[in-house]
């Protein structure tokens, strides 16, 4: 594992990153002594998505494509939105 003083780190960051990015790590001294550890971040495990996990417990209106057609023709040509 290589390890690098504070000033190469900040001088070099952009070049370490990037061994970073490739799944390398690197130790950060200070005065010859190890303060720090760059590591790798794991990505976290995606949830498995269950497909089908709410199948009947939804139930959608035969009428669901025509639901609140008049209303929303009202809306769009005219006439009284709000009848007395």
């Amino acid at each position: 594992m290589e390890i690098v003083n504070i000033h190469e780190a900040k001088t070099n960051l952009s070049r370490l990153m990037e061994k970073v990015a490739k799944g390398e790590s690197f130790i950060i001294a200070k005065a010859g002594k190890p303060i720090g550890k760059v590591v790798p971040i794991d990505e976290a495990e995606k949830p498995k998505r269950r497909i089908g996990f709410m199948k009947g417990m939804i139930k959608v209106p035969d009428d669901f494509d025509t639901m609140m057609a008049d209303e929303i023709e009202e809306m769009f040509y005219g006439g009284d939105i709000f009848p007395k």
